[in-house]
């Protein structure tokens, strides 16, 4: 996995090792000699991941990690901060500055990799949803709002380990507003986590550690948790399982024994960045939506109803009704173009309200509606498209105080596999003016003439 890092260091040969390191398994590598250099090369150069030294001159790299966090340009890349400091505390104040973890002086080079690729996993993933909410904000759609810093009513599950250090986890994210459940199978706790509703999985590891950490494999082998962040409790000699655990898809790791403020801010850092995600991630499933929805009656649209055809077309025979709202430009003309829209969405809603969940129903333009049925016979479609129809003009629709009697023109026809769509519209069509030509308000069933594709 190739990707570009950035190496900030005040001293020289440190910059230096690295730099050769990193090369030596062909990452792209950068060197800044101080925090200012890295803020301006982070910006310009665009890393995947920024290794920061924590004890610079001037300014020192919890304040660099807090600036590339709080720069919108910057903040979605990791940053793994370097130190020599021994003490714990140290570690809590990077966190909570908004680094992704830390490695001790002299660095573990197995070590350095595993993490390198972890965090880099989670960039590809978050990079792509990123260019996805970059394109869709083309059209108008509002940016995800950053993550909420308070954590209530987040949800995590504590798996294996004893019940004294699940209640010791328990209690800690408990201060945070954090709720969290134990499992003590893994067989259980993939069974809960299946089911949604969590937003970290705990996975604390027993001497022996095989099951627990199969756990992380099965996860992410799964559609329903792939995304879900899991956090790996570990002794300081498992440290094989740990490094094994981020190949496997671990989003992060603790020690023990477990210090309850490093817990607690590496499980914030998890849950925010698993919003953050789910929010790009919300802003795409609604800009797909907006793609193939209409927007005035929330029915699909033209564009997705042919595809739709398309597709059903290949593998089966398929009825497609075109539906014209009669008279509708004196509605128009006589009400006001609101009054208008309002009998279109009202039109719409009985459509839906007569037709199953299999069925398509598409506003195709204007006031034309086409309706698509899968494999079924004459008969049957003649039957839902004067049901249709019925509904239609069985009740007038009622906008404000106004009352306004609606009829509709229906052309039918029953298109076998493989026609393209094209005819199959255009044969609907030609009954559709018929029905038109007879007076309206009434079905009119195509011919296998209208068929046949007219020459130009």
């Amino acid at each position: 996995m190739t990707a570009r890092i950035l190496v900030v260091d005040d001293i020289a040969t440190n910059l230096r090792l690295l730099e050769v390191k990193l090369q030596a398994e062909y990452y792209e590598v950068a060197l800044a000699g101080s925090g200012a250099e890295a803020l301006a090369l982070a910006r310009t150069w665009s890393p995947d991941v920024i290794l920061l030294d924590v004890m610079m001159p001037g300014m020192d790299g919890y304040e660099v990690c807090r600036r590339l966090k709080g720069d919108p340009a910057t903040a979605h890349i990791p940053v793994v901060m370097v130190t020599a400091l021994a003490d714990q505390s140290e570690r809590v104040r990077g966190l909570e500055a908004g680094a992704d973890d830390f490695l001790s002086k002299p660095i573990d080079d197995a070590t350095l990799f595993a993490r390198l690729r972890a965090l880099l996993r989670v960039k590809q993933v978050q990079d792509a949803w990123r260019r996805g909410v970059a394109a869709v904000q083309e059209l108008g759609i509002e940016a995800p709002c950053d993550p909420a810093l308070d954590l209530g009513g987040a949800r995590a599950l504590v798996v294996g380990g004893d019940a004294g250090e699940a209640a010791r986890i328990q209690a800690a994210l408990a201060a945070d507003g954090l709720s969290a459940r134990r499992a003590a199978e893994p067989e259980h706790a993939l069974r809960l986590l299946s089911e949604g509703g969590f937003d970290l999985a705990l996975l604390c590891l027993a001497a022996e550690g095989g099951e627990t950490l199969r756990l992380a494999s099965r996860l992410r082998a799964q559609a329903t948790t792939r995304d879900l962040p899991v956090l790996l409790v570990a002794d300081p000699d498992q440290r094989r399982l740990v490094l094994r655990g981020f190949d496997l898809g671990v989003s992060d790791h603790l020690f023990r024994p477990l210090d309850l403020h490093e817990l607690r801010a590496r499980v914030r850092n998890q849950i925010r960045r698993k919003r953050y995600q789910d929010g790009m991630r919300d802003i795409l499933d609604r800009s797909l939506k907006m793609a193939v929805t209409d927007q005035l009656t929330g029915l699909r649209n033209r564009h997705y109803a042919s595809r739709y055809l398309e597709q059903l077309l290949r593998g089966s025979d398929a009825a497609v009704l075109l539906l014209d709202v009669d008279r509708f430009k004196a509605v128009n003309d006589g009400f006001g173009h609101e009054t208008g829209d309002a009998v279109l969405r009202e039109v719409a809603r009985r459509l839906q309200a007569q037709l199953r969940g299999a069925d398509v129903v598409a506003r195709y333009g204007g006031e034309e509606f086409l309706v698509a049925l899968a494999a079924e016979s004459a008969d049957y479609a003649a039957m839902v498209a004067e049901r249709l129809r019925q509904a239609i003009s069985s009740e007038p629709c009622l906008v404000g105080p106004l009352s306004i009697a609606v009829s509709a023109s229906i052309g039918l026809a029953i298109a076998p596999i493989g026609t393209p769509v094209a005819a199959a519209i255009g044969a609907a069509d030609a009954a559709l003016y018929r029905a038109k030509a007879r007076g309206r308000d009434c079905v009119v069933m195509a011919t296998a003439a209208d068929l046949v594709p007219q020459p130009a």
